[in-house]
């Protein structure tokens, strides 16, 4: 694996892009932050898990601190109380930890401003800058205009006093969900629709998971944000490119509301991956509808469905920092994000071997009695050798493709009267026949070896042309459950225009296969251990199914690489 590319965490900290640019603007001389230290946020609503889009983002904030000395504040933003909970909240905090970034003691949530909030809502009132309005939902629409039509509220000129009236009603309580909002009053004839008198407070009689029934009345995210922000001394507030539209509203709030600091917002695009969605509507409706296991299926781009899988925190944050910080929206492949992932763990994981499709193969001039070790390959990170001794006696298994017949042209396995193969580690081998059962099919493979070719090399440097095979003792193999994954969705762009995503779905996307043969070693292996089984691909423990006794292994990645360096 020569030709990848090598990403150190030196090189990632040394990185640099078009955020960077812009805050070393603001810090040096004649900034507007010159002096002061980098404080970033980041504010995921706790109404589902992280997924890997989520990941850039947070990479980005906590990244971005980290770079400039600076610190990163982590908020809920549970300003909407639909589907929100705590479940969310303690898994966004355990999915942060795990890719080693902290927030330290500045863990807040949204809900703790909604005093703030409010009474910087009823100052913008007294300023003449907000008043109530009573179009419903659709009303609201028809009166909205479109380019070059202005919109219209009959409310826009309602006396100050009325409004603080009628928005301290609203708060006690006194009308139902849609009869009133609050509007910013700004500008009707904006080419910017988000500047339309947008709608900053709205009622909504829903109980809600921290504050109880304390408010039926709860501030939208465009106005609730800069506030927090400024409150938290935010001095970059880095968002996704959605938001690019709503920055001049940003804007607006911290100029026109009494708050102690200036935040800057800079936004960016967001991470799309081909065969998959981000969407944390759709990834719900996955789980909800039991498409997927749950929020934790390893097929999922969850981050605790990927940790699941046996993804590293390493390999996930060094694909975010090559995909880089763009400007414009870009979809990665999948198979990029594979490739980060198997450069780790071929670093990284320890070589074991394994059998996914078990034959049994008998050596029929093995002594029976006899019973030996062989060295073998392992991680040199966890032996200075690099090797390690295995198991070996006359019954062993391999995989059931490494036999055949009738061979097809050019095949270099076993077969009766084939080539010579190595036992990788072992001895050379040559196939001699097969036993079959009443049905004709083959239960048991019979080979001869070469007892002069321990390790696999011919005492006569006679050349191997057969191919080497892998294979597990079978008096020390254990019986394993391995989960084989591809794709979710069989389309590259589900999310795509005229599609229903649930139509994409991948009905071949989990094979599992029972009966498998493992190293008896692997009975003592810990979550989140994983590992190379030799000549297959990398596997990981299930934290959630295996036990001992009952193994279970989810494959993280193959060995192939399809990625286009």
């Amino acid at each position: 694996m020569a030709d990848e590319i090598k990403i150190t965490q030196e090189e990632t900290s040394e990185s640099r892009n078009f955020i960077h640019s812009f805050i070393e603007e603001d810090i040096g001389p004649g900034g507007q932050y010159e002096g002061k230290r980098v404080h970033t946020r980041f504010p995921p609503e706790p109404n589902g898990y992280l997924h890997i889009g989520h990941c850039k983002a947070l990479t980005i904030d906590f990244g971005t601190a980290e770079k400039y000395g600076g610190v990163c504040n982590l908020r809920m933003d549970d300003t909407n109380p639909a589907k929100e909970d705590e479940e969310f909240v303690e898994a966004i905090k355990e999915d942060i930890h795990w890719l080693g970034f902290d927030w330290g003691d500045r863990f807040f949530y949204g809900s703790d401003y909604f005093e703030e909030d409010y009474r910087q809502a009823v100052g913008l009132i007294q300023k003449g800058l907000a008043y109530v309005c009573e179009l419903s939902p659709e009303e609201f629409r028809s009166h909205r205009g479109e380019i070059g039509v202005p919109a219209t509220s009959p409310y826009r000129d309602r006396p100050v006093e009325e409004s603080l009236d009628l928005f301290a009603r609203m708060r006690a309580g006194e009308f139902p969900n849609g009869a009133m909002t609050l509007r910013a009053k700004i500008d009707l004839s904006s080419g910017n629709f988000n500047m339309r008198d947008p709608v900053i407070y709205r009622i909504n009689h829903m109980h809600h998971h921290r504050q109880g029934d304390k408010w039926c009345i709860y501030p939208m995210y465009d106005f609730a944000h800069p506030i927090q922000d400024a409150l938290e001394g935010i001095t970059h507030s880095l968002c996704s490119l959605e938001f690019e539209a709503h920055r001049p509203l940003y804007n607006w709030v911290v100029e026109h509301c009494e708050l102690p600091a200036k935040p800057r917002q800079i936004e960016f695009a967001r991470l799309g991956i081909d065969h998959t969605v981000m969407s944390k509507r759709k990834l719900r409706a996955l789980v909800e509808g039991g498409k997927v296991s749950g929020w934790d299926d390893p097929r999922m781009p969850t981050l605790c469905g990927l940790r699941r899988r046996g993804y590293t925190p390493r390999s996930i944050r060094n694909f975010c920092d090559r995909i880089g910080v763009a400007k414009s929206a870009n979809v990665v492949e999948y198979g990029f994000l594979e490739h980060c992932l198997r450069e780790d763990l071929n670093e990284t994981a320890p070589r074991v071997m394994a059998v996914l499709r078990p034959i049994k193969l008998t050596i029929t001039n093995y002594p029976l009695e006899k019973h030996e070790t062989v060295t073998v390959e392992n991680n040199p990170l966890d032996d200075a050798s690099g090797t390690r001794e295995v198991a070996f006696s006359r019954s062993l298994y391999i995989e059931a493709d490494d036999f055949l017949e009738t061979p097809v042209p050019k095949y270099k396995r076993l077969f009766p009267g084939g080539p010579e193969c190595r036992l990788k580690g072992a001895y050379l081998i040559t196939c001699t026949g097969c036993v079959k059962d009443a049905e004709g099919n083959v239960t048991e493979v019979l080979a001869e070896y070469d007892p002069d070719s321990r390790g696999g090399e011919s005492a006569d440097g006679r050349k191997v042309k057969g191919a080497t095979i892998h294979w597990v003792d079978a008096e020390a193999a254990v019986d394993a459950e391995v989960r084989l994954y591809d794709n979710l969705f069989t389309d590259a762009d589900p999310d795509g225009a005229d599609k229903d995503f649930m139509d994409c779905l991948n009905p071949d996307s989990l094979e599992i296969l029972n009966g498998c043969k493992v190293e008896a070693s692997l009975q003592t292996a810990a979550v989140p251990a994983g590992f190379q089984f030799m000549r297959l691909g990398y596997f990981c423990l299930d934290s959630k199914d295996s036990a001992p006794g009952h193994l279970v292994f989810n494959r993280s990645v193959s060995l192939k690489d399809s990625f286009k360096k």
